[in-house]
């Protein structure tokens, strides 16, 4: 992505998905995700993704969604994409818990799992980002 500068509409957006992310709701969303969910495997992932009227397949969508619709906004030029990176460590964290089984989730589920997220990280050049915390995750999720 070409790089622009920030504008205080930008601002505006950002602050605005940040106080989504507040939301008592969303944060027992995003402390399960960061917290709870560690898969081991595809079917861990197909797991949470087929149990209707769980919380955690709520969470589980919830995040997948939000981060979907955000990272949509960069997508379509609503907010500057180095701006939203800059708050945006978070959804590599979380998109590095599925990405090891990105391909077999898209196959089983939707080719457009998680799609937008990962064309935004592509797109901003945070490859060597989301390899270092696959890395990190790698240590924490051992025992678990």
């Amino acid at each position: 992505m070409n790089a622009t500068k920030a504008t205080t509409s930008d601002a505006d957006i950002v602050i605005k998905l940040y106080d989504l992310r507040r939301e008592p709701r969303m944060r027992e969303a995003r402390n399960w995700f960061l917290m709870k969910f560690w898969p081991k495997s595809l079917q861990d992932v197909l797991e949470i993704q087929n149990a209707f009227g769980t919380d955690e397949n709520a969470y589980f969508r919830q995040i997948v969604s939000y981060w979907e619709m955000s990272a949509s906004l960069v997508l379509r030029g609503a907010i500057d994409p180095d701006l939203f990176m800059d708050w945006s460590g978070e959804m590599v964290f979380l998109f590095a818990k599925v990405y090891p089984y990105l391909k077999e989730v898209r196959e089983a589920i939707n080719p457009g799992f998680f799609l937008k997220v990962e064309t935004v990280i592509n797109q901003t050049n945070r490859q060597a980002q989301l390899e270092a915390v696959l890395q990190r995750q790698k240590k924490m999720s051992v025992g678990r």
